[in-house]
Formats: C-alpha cells, structure tokens, sequence
C-alpha cells in the first residue's frame, strides 16, 4: 500500500490586509456609485480584475480618467503628483494605499525633504516604488539586490545623510544582508523596515514548508511581484510551480507521476484570492487520489492524540458544539476536550457564541489551562484575536482611519471599548464632553480614531470625541459652502438664553434672537422654544469668517403686521384693549402682536395728569387710528377724537401735546434700543 500524500497550505497564503482592504474598498464602492474606474489593476489577480470589469469597473491608466468618475487608488499607492493631476480633472479620489506603504511615503517626504538621500530596496519598475519615488524630493536611488547596493555605494559620501527604505514584499533575506552592509559602510545611516509584516511571515513559512516538501505550489498573478519572490525562495529547496488557478495546476500535473510524492506544499501571493486557493487545494487532492491510496497507520494517529500541550501554546482546533452553557467545544486533535468559556471567546458583550464561530469551523486558540486527569483543556480565542486584531489597529493609527467597536466597561478614568479583539482604553476626555456620564456608553457600540499605540505592550488608547469633532467640522464647512440667507433649515435647540436660543444645525450653532423668536412681546425665550426642540428656522444672516449664523424663528406668514395691513387703515374706528399705561399714555392692542398709543393727550377732551384716572389694564374702549408708519412700526390712536368737539381747549394744551409727543418718541426709541442690544 503506498502512504497518502500530505497538502499543507500554508497559514499567512492569500490576500494580506492592505490588499484585502483595497479589494473590499472597490466592491463597497461598486454598491454605492456608479462610474467607478481603478487606477490601473486593484491587485495582480487576473479573476478578481475580470469579476470587477464583468460588474462595471475597469483598470484604467491615468490619461484615460475622466471628469466625474471616481478613481481607486490601489494599494500600491501612487506619488504626490498623481493625486495632483486626478483634482485637477475634476475626479473624486478613493485611497485604498495600504497603510503600510503609505507609512513609507511618509517617511520619504519627511526624510528627503530635510536633507537625507533616499536609498530603496525594491524593483523599479513596480507600481509601489514608482509611487515611493513620487513622495522624494531630490534624487532617490533604487537597487535590487546587494550587488547593486554595492555599486551604488560607490558613489555615496560616507558622511552623507542616507534614508534606507525597501518595497513592502522586498525579500526578507536580501533585506537583512543590505541592513547588514549598510551598518557597516554608513554607520549614520537610517534604516525603517518597512516590509510588511505579512509578507515576512509569508516568506518565512513558505521557505519552511518547502524544506519538507517534494513539490511546493505557489498560487498567484504571473505579474505579482511578491508572488515570484516566493517561487524564488521556494525553488532553493524544492520543485515549484506556479500558477494562476486550479485549471493551470491541472494542465501543468497532467503528466506528472505523483506516486513518490509524501509532501506537498501549497502557498500563495498577496493578491489571491481564498477560493483559488481552495480550488487548487481540491484539484491536488483530487489528482492524488487518482495516484495513491490511502494506508491508515494506527500507531501514528494514536500518538497524535497523546502528543503534550502546554499553557501558552498555539493550537488548531475543530469547534464541535456550543453548550447551553455559550461554552465553545472544540476538538484540537489530541486526548483532551477543548473548552472556550464566553469570557474567552470575545470581548464583545453584545456577541453570542454563535455570532463569533460555527460548528464545523476551524479555529485558532492559546492554551490556558490543562487538566489531563479529566482530560480537559482551557482555551482563548481572543487573545488570537487580539494579536491578529492589534495589527489592524497599527494600521488604522497610521492611516488616520476611524474604527467601530463595543463599549465594554466603564473604568476610573475612561471606558474599554472591544474592536478586533483588542481592548482600547478612551480616557473620560475623549469619550465625553465635560461633566458627561460615562455610564451612558456601556454596550454601546461607538466610532473612534486611535491617538497612541504601544506596541511592545500591545495597547492603545483611542478618542470618541475626536471622530465626533472632525464630523462637526466637516458639516461645517459643508454649511458654509451650500448655505445662504434666506434658505430654510431644521436644527435642534440646544441650549436657551435671556437673549435668544442656539440651534444646532448639524456642525453650526446659529443664534435665534429674542426678537426674531416670536412676532409677540415675550418676557423670555423659553415661553416660545425649548431645550432639544426641532425646529424650522430661516438663515437671517451668515458670517462663515467667524463661523457664525443668526437665524429667524417666527414664520414671515404669521406676522402680524401683514395682517393688520390687509385688514385696517387710517381713520378706521376699532375696538382695543389697554395692555399697559405708561406716564405719556397707553397701550391698546388691535389685534393679536399689534399694539398701538393712545397718547396722553389723545384719551379726553380734558387736560390729563394720570393716565391711571381714565384708563386701567384690560379695559376695552373703542379709538380712531390716526396714524400708521409701517416703517417705523408705529400706531397711533385717539379716543379723544371719538369725543363731541371741545372748543374751549387753548393753544397750550397743543404745546403740552408736542412736548409729550416728543417725549413719547423717545422713550419708544429707548426702548427699542435696549431691547436690539439685549438680543445681541
């Protein structure tokens, strides 16, 4: 009987995170817009750019976008002066730049432009050195290998202020020899490794696996630099083949002779796809069952139960069930049973077991415990999480991203919010405004920026606050583009003074003064508007300089004096109501929001001392209007000339009449003035 053949794939094979975000970042971009174009292939995988061409969005070079379209920089990134031409064509810009190439560009604008020789380790033909080169200022100087390095180093200052960089998928190898060269021949020199950490564990275990295998297979683009640079290290220790997808795999085993093979090794480039790994995985199987049958050797299975697990260590397992207990049961192939308890499983509160894994699925654990008495053994799932998870939050410090995550638990001095298996601490200033109740953010899921990360103890610390600040101030600025006097807006009161309220009209606080509250007297703003109030207001006037926008809450169709002036006119004979007396007369309201002044010497035929004698609050008398200056706002009225005609009044009383009129208009006018000022 011949002995199975054994696949492996390899763990880290398939889409890294700055790829699998910029795939994720077009389709998401696919369901949302129409007109969609890539700035040349999303990733070196001819299926996934036909799949994205068959759904409408094509690879384009930079000439051929157009006006209107919305470009997707892939996640080799692009120099400064592409982002440059794309504004200039009136194109709406999505970055999927990996952010761990973008972290590069950073460092190469930052370091050319004070001075320093920018060295990169990378080919220079590839898309993301090419855009690396676009972010230096002076000469930048590429080289490939060591050789190169050495030649260029010829004609390099030894006291020259040198910056080395390499390409994110560089060859781990060749990169630690260039380090090594570098340090000794440029000891001022400043090295970043800048290989992705992906690509590190990619490399080191597909060089692993092809120690042991009689045939490795390399999954990937024919035109994906990171792909070959694993048939390179590959082929130093085994055949290797690569190919795009399972038909390939086939055309190219159809005259293999597989029945000495004992181990094959599968791995895969960045930019593949897991269902074409899984689909040559299966076309392996598939050919090799063809070729061998299989030999159970009970010995061997036996001792893989019995193999020693120790706390700390990394296990594979099956789950097999989850308990009415939310435990995990999971099979990870030796003697004992595998328990997750909730509390190990994730960190999300507002998570069920059955949302975080699946019976059937296959998963990775960190012992915790083992009892091998009883034959148990406890485990975690999300301090795996977290490990894998803390990566993503590097990634989201370095490309400014905002996060979603679960409020956990409220601690002295801020809360614990879970996002990716990680516990990010936000401190109380940045999850509340002051004086705020932390307690009101438990279980509640919040969006969030990191502000500092500590990578050698795995923790961040985030703000709430500051994704809350920067979407204000992008509304506002928002505001201020589109809005102008006269439109109509709705807003939330937010906040009620002697002088008027402030209405928050999403990113702006516009002021509603007490005078352009109500059309009414009103003895203070709160007997009009309230506290978290909706509200429909009209833009008065707009100062974008100094941010600031004042508003008009009563309705041009309510005004009062537009009713009054379709229905009374001078001479009119009305009925009105004393609403208050004064030393030079009284006021009478006409209609509801209109009053008008009988002025002292308007009540009798008589001379008048006090007002108070012949008129009281409330009384109705019926008055002639004998004047209106709509301009000024103003009526006048007279009972006195509703009177038989009194001869016997002299000149005097028409004198005494001027100088209280005069007095009249100024206390008026006082009085208007101190109330315009008490709105401002």
């Amino acid at each position: 009987m011949l002995t199975k053949c054994k696949i492996f794939v390899a763990k880290t094979s398939g889409f890294c995170f700055g790829v699998d975000r910029a795939v994720k970042i077009v389709y998401n971009k696919l369901d949302n817009r129409n007109n969609v174009v890539t700035l040349g292939p999303i990733i070196h995988n001819r299926n996934v750019v036909a799949d994205l061409e068959a759904k409408g969005c094509k690879a384009v070079r930079l000439e051929d976008v157009k006006q209107g379209q919305t470009a997707v920089i892939r996640s080799h990134g692009v120099g400064k002066g592409v982002y440059e031409e794309l504004e200039k064509r009136g194109v709406h810009i999505v970055d999927a730049t990996c952010p761990f190439v973008d972290r590069i560009h950073k460092i190469a604008s930052e370091k050319s432009q004070s001075g320093y020789k920018i060295l990169i380790a990378g080919d220079n033909h590839h898309p993301e050195v090419l855009g690396i080169l676009g972010f230096c200022e002076g000469k930048p100087l590429i080289f490939a290998d060591l050789a190169e390095l050495k030649s260029l180093a010829k004609e390099l200052d030894k006291n020259e202020k040198l910056c080395v960089l390499s390409q994110t998928t560089y060859n781990k190898e060749l990169w630690e020899q260039c380090k090594e060269y570098i340090a000794e021949n440029f000891s001022s020199a400043e090295i970043y490794d800048t290989i992705c950490s992906a690509t590190a564990a990619r490399q080191k275990e597909a060089q692993e696996l092809s120690k042991k295998a009689d045939l490795m297979i390399i999954v990937g683009g024919k035109n994906s630099s990171n792909t070959h640079k694993l048939v390179q290290i590959c082929k130093e220790n085994c055949r290797t083949l690569l190919v795009e997808n399972s038909d390939e795999l086939k055309s190219q085993m159809a005259s293999e002779d597989l029945s000495k093979a004992r181990f094959i090794g599968i791995s895969a480039g960045a930019s593949t796809p897991a269902y074409i790994i899984k689909e040559v995985q299966q076309a392996m199987s598939e050919m090799l069952n063809n070729n061998v049958e299989e030999e159970f050797n009970f010995a061997e299975e036996m001792e893989k139960t019995l193999k020693k697990i120790h706390t700390g260590q990394k296990v594979d397992g099956v789950v097999t069930a989850i308990n009415s207990n939310d435990e995990v049961i999971v099979d990870i192939g030796t003697k004992h049973t595998g328990y997750i308890q909730p509390n190990e499983l994730t960190d999300d509160p507002t998570k069920k077991p059955e949302d975080v894994v699946t019976v059937g699925e296959t998963i990775q654990m960190i012992v915790l415990k083992t009892n091998d008495q009883e034959g148990i053994v406890q485990l975690s799932k999300k301090k795996v999480d977290a490990a894998a998870g803390f990566e993503k939050i590097v990634a989201a410090k370095e490309e400014d991203a905002v996060l979603t995550g679960t409020v956990t638990n409220v601690v002295k001095g801020g809360v614990i919010v879970a996002c990716n298996g990680v516990r990010v601490f936000i401190p109380a200033s940045q999850s509340v405004p002051r004086g705020g109740n932390l307690e009101n953010l438990l279980k509640k899921t919040v969006e969030f920026k990191i502000l500092e990360v500590n990578e050698a103890r795995q923790k961040a610390v985030g703000s709430i606050r500051l994704v809350q600040r920067e979407a204000r101030e992008a509304a506002k600025a928002k505001f201020f583009e589109s809005a102008q006097v006269g439109d109509v807006v709705t807003g939330e009161v937010k906040s009620v003074t002697d002088y008027g309220a402030f209405v928050d009209l999403g990113g702006v606080d516009g002021l509603v003064r007490k005078m352009d509250l109500s059309w009414k007297r009103i003895k203070h703003p709160s007997d009009v508007i309230s506290v978290g109030e909706k509200v429909e207001v009209k833009i008065k006037d707009i100062d974008p300089v100094n941010g600031k926008v004042s508003l008009v809450y009563k309705k041009d169709s309510e005004n009062p004096w537009e009713i009054f002036k379709s229905s009374y006119e001078a001479g009119q004979i009305v009925k009105v109501k004393i609403v208050s007396l004064t030393s030079f007369g009284a006021f009478a309201q006409i209609i509801d929001g209109i009053d008008g002044l009988i002025h002292i010497s308007q009540i009798a035929n008589q001379r008048v001392d006090n007002v108070a004698d012949m008129l009281s609050v409330g009384q109705e008398v019926d008055v002639k209007i004998t004047e209106i200056d709509y301009e000024k706002k103003r009526i006048s009225l007279s009972i006195r000339a509703l009177l038989p005609s009194d001869t016997e009044t002299d000149n005097s009383d028409e004198s005494e009449e001027t100088e209280q009129e005069q007095a009249e208009e100024e206390v008026v006018q006082a009085a208007e003035e101190a109330e315009t000022a008490d709105a401002e």
